[in-house]
């Protein structure tokens, strides 16, 4: 597909989203890129702000196969991956799928389960397979991670590890809508419309699983100059290097910036790289990668005002 297609296709996904979001064309467009850029994305956000309800309208338009796990303290890795169950009849083991085992998956508040069952999804996002009894499973491709979390609860909660925070993309911030939007939320229901109800709300597909995957393909064809790519490497060295942060962006970090600035630059109808498109992409990619230094939060600073400090300070390429 050239450009101009992938530029009209991703205008059907914001036309149809429309039907059923209001106000999250930011939030949405991230997700949109991560998908066909092939990473997964951590959603930050209070309860009720459409997090699972973007995610799922997203899996509708692309005819993917959607699950959804709420993550609990209780919740084991076998819960996620699967296990082997004896067959008596056949007097063998075979495998039950764990819901994993799907295309784009909704980990709801990823931050209620411990650790150790956090960390079974790191090979499933990382290698797209698991491995369970020294057998490897391969993923239906795309295969995608949503991750939910609250940003404001923390009782009872098991904050993710630096490894598994660097697996995501990107960290998209869902906020409270303002009046306007909140106004038109309230006018919908009014009537009649039912989040739960996607065909209600005549959601229409767009494209296929199998063009998903078709267009991770034809986006690696996205001309990149050289400039642009010391560009993108000098703002990785920037961070590291900044007085604010205790940790900078990792290696990468900087990788994911590059694949998802050529995929929005293909998703806008260009086969080019342009220093919007990656200044575009750094905020998300970067604010769950760095770390920031007491003295900074102190002074009011939040992980965007540091990367901007960081974008500031770097020399745009023309």
């Amino acid at each position: 597909m050239n450009p101009t297609d992938l530029k009209n296709i991703f205008e059907q996904l914001r036309t149809e989203a429309n039907k059923v979001l209001v106000g999250l064309e930011e939030p949405f467009e991230l997700l949109a890129v991560a998908l066909f850029t092939g990473g997964h994305v951590l959603l930050e956000g209070v309860p009720g702000t459409a997090k699972t309800l973007m995610a799922k309208a997203l899996a509708h338009m692309v005819q993917a196969k959607f699950t959804r796990v709420q993550f609990t303290p209780d919740l084991m890795p076998s819960d996620i991956l699967g296990t082997s169950v004896f067959d008596v009849s056949t007097t063998q083991f075979h495998l039950k799928k764990g819901p994993v085992f799907t295309q784009l998956l909704l980990a709801d508040e990823i931050n209620r389960a411990p650790a150790k069952t956090q960390s079974a999804l790191l090979e499933a996002m990382e290698e797209k397979q698991i491995n369970l009894e020294g057998e490897r499973h391969p993923l239906d491709a795309p295969f995608m991670v949503v991750a939910t979390q609250n940003p404001i609860e923390y009782e009872g909660t098991y904050p993710l590890p630096e490894a598994q925070l660097d697996r995501f993309m990107f960290k998209v911030l869902v906020p409270y809508s303002p009046l306007d939007d909140e106004i038109e939320v309230l006018r919908r229901y009014h009537q009649g419309f039912d989040a739960h109800d996607l065909q209600a709300a005549n959601l229409q597909p767009v494209l296929t699983a199998k063009q998903v995957v078709e267009i991770r393909e034809s986006i690696k064809q996205i001309v990149v100059e050289e400039g642009i790519l010391s560009y993108v490497a000098k703002i990785g060295v920037a961070s590291r290097q900044s007085p604010d942060i205790v940790l900078g962006a990792s290696t990468r970090a900087t990788t994911h910036v590059l694949l998802a600035a050529k995929t929005f630059a293909a998703l806008q109808g260009r086969n080019y790289v342009t220093p919007d498109d990656v200044k575009f992409v750094v905020p998300p990619v970067y604010r769950h990668r760095i770390l920031l230094k007491p003295e900074a939060e102190i002074e009011g600073l939040d992980a965007d005002s540091v990367i901007q400090r960081v974008l500031g300070s770097v020399e745009v390429p023309r």
